[in-house]
């Protein structure tokens, strides 16, 4: 298992690494830097607010389903047709529910046009993930890879040609990217649907009601675990908007909006985002492993340490190095804004810490079905949060939604530890979290020297990652060893 698991991960992260970083730093930077700030900032906030409440689209479908039919296989073809009706019928609540919120905050016929779209994208994005969660329940792993970058592929092409293709001298339109996305979604569906027929044949979708009940009894749980993470994780940007003016005044300049605001924690948020994204890979990869161990009686503890490792290892490591050199890295990524984005960036990029954390603890949890202490803890964290960013973003801006989303991100995953910990028994391994602790000192420190003594910031940056990797390799963090006693491991499940 930890053969497949590894194996597996090599292709999705190279998969990722070869389109990903592209998209983030290439593409969305490139569009933000083309429309500004302000612009940039309005479509975040719609945007957010549709991923916020994306859930109505799944009700925890997705995820109950990957590790239900990771655990029974010959459930894909009885449930999908069923599954399927139950999503068209979510669609129109999810719809429903948005447009009334759009409304409730007076959005103009532009904002309802634009978000029209996105909530279009959306409906197509949670089509693509429910697929994709049996490809990847039956353990389909290279198939699910090359589909989890297939959009972004996409989307990366048509933008890239009207960047830079030279087709049209008007200037850049935030509508563009959002027709890209549209085009790239229903490609992507298509090609998902398909290579789904083909495991489970014909599809015969029917709305069956007894079904729909049953099923949502299992699913609820997962979906309110979804819907509250998203809530503290994605809300911020809609609170920025909300709280901070909406218009420019004789007291109020350009930026201190909640638009260019929102702007501005839209470039720093960018890079967590992304980098983040790398950690949801591990969590798609290993929902259904450790669901099929936990159903088998197997022994967590071996899985759930290699894979820590190779996820806080680099999260430790990129988020302080970047961290330190914040004000140099927007510098060089945006046109506008680092006077703003530098210490926001700064502050936000240490929750990639506690987000790898939780990509892998959560995962555990959830597919152990711990849902109501995940929800006890996920209710803990928006109450954090909203308390957070309403004492902090109405003086310090987006600076106080950066500080809220640390500290939301790190209560959090300390209480998935903690809860692991009790339910598995968990050893308490202190020489292990001693290892990481020093590993936190050396990079911070190592980045403070470099930063004052070498001039060019990708050397600095790239030499205090050489330095911080070989002391995980020196101390074991990372074991070369083992992992290449996993490849030559030929029991695959």
């Amino acid at each position: 298992m930890k053969r497949k698991f590894f194996t597996n991960l090599i292709l999705l992260l190279f998969l990722n690494l070869l389109i990903k970083p592209f998209w983030i730093f290439g593409v969305e930077v490139g569009v933000q830097n083309a429309v500004g700030e302000s612009t940039y900032g309005f479509y975040f906030v719609i945007l957010n607010l549709t991923l916020v409440l994306n859930i109505l689209l799944d009700l925890g479908i997705t995820n109950y389903n990957n590790k239900n039919i990771a655990q029974h296989h010959f459930l894909l073809q009885k449930h999908l047709g069923n599954i399927i009706a139950i999503r068209f019928l979510l669609v129109i609540i999810y719809a429903f529910v948005i447009f009334l919120i759009a409304l409730i905050f007076g959005y103009d016929s532009y904002k309802i046009y634009i978000l029209s779209i996105l909530v279009l994208n959306q409906v197509l994005s949670s089509f693509i993930l429910y697929l994709r969660s049996n490809l990847s329940g039956l353990h389909l792993f290279k198939t699910d890879s090359l589909i989890s970058v297939l959009d972004k592929s996409i989307m990366i092409l048509i933008l890239s040609i009207l960047l830079w293709g030279g087709i049209t001298n008007e200037p850049f339109k935030i509508e563009w990217f959002v027709y890209s996305q549209t085009i790239a979604y229903g490609i992507t569906f298509l090609v998902t649907l398909i290579a789904v027929l083909n495991k489970s044949g014909r599809i015969r979708v029917k709305f069956d009601l007894t079904f729909f009940i049953a099923f949502f009894k299992k699913s609820y749980p997962y979906a309110l675990l979804i819907l509250l993470m998203a809530f503290y994780n994605r809300f911020d940007s809609v609170m920025i908007d909300a709280i901070l003016p909406k218009k420019i005044t004789s007291t109020v300049v350009e930026s201190m909006t909640g638009h260019f605001q929102a702007g501005v924690y839209a470039q720093a948020y960018r890079i967590l985002d992304g980098v983040s994204q790398f950690g949801y890979l591990f969590a798609a990869l290993l929902l259904p492993i450790f669901a099929k161990m936990i159903k088998r009686k197997e022994h967590i503890g071996q899985m759930l340490q290699l894979s820590y490792s190779l996820i806080i290892v680099p999260a430790i490591i990129i988020s302080i190095t970047t961290s330190v050199f914040s004000t140099e890295i927007m510098n060089l990524l945006y046109t506008n804004g680092t006077e703003y984005s530098g210490p926001i960036f700064s502050v936000i990029i240490l929750g990639f810490i506690s987000i790898s954390t939780t990509y892998i603890f959560g995962t555990l949890l959830t597919a152990n079905g711990s849902l109501k202490q995940l929800n006890i803890m996920a209710v803990i964290g928006i109450l954090a949060n909203l308390s957070i960013n309403f004492s902090l973003i109405p003086y310090y801006h987006a600076l106080g939604a950066a500080y809220s989303s640390l500290i939301t991100q790190s209560i959090t995953a300390f209480a998935q530890v903690i809860i692991a910990w009790r339910i598995f028994h968990l050893k308490f391994n202190f020489l292990y979290i001693l290892k990481i602790l020093v590993l936190v000192i050396i990079s911070y420190l190592f980045a403070k020297y470099f930063q004052n003594t070498i001039e060019n910031v990708w050397t600095a940056l790239l030499s205090t990652i050489a330095i911080a990797l070989a002391f995980s390799f020196l101390v074991k963090l990372l074991n070369i060893k083992d992992l290449f006693m996993i490849l030559k491991d030929n029991q695959m499940e």
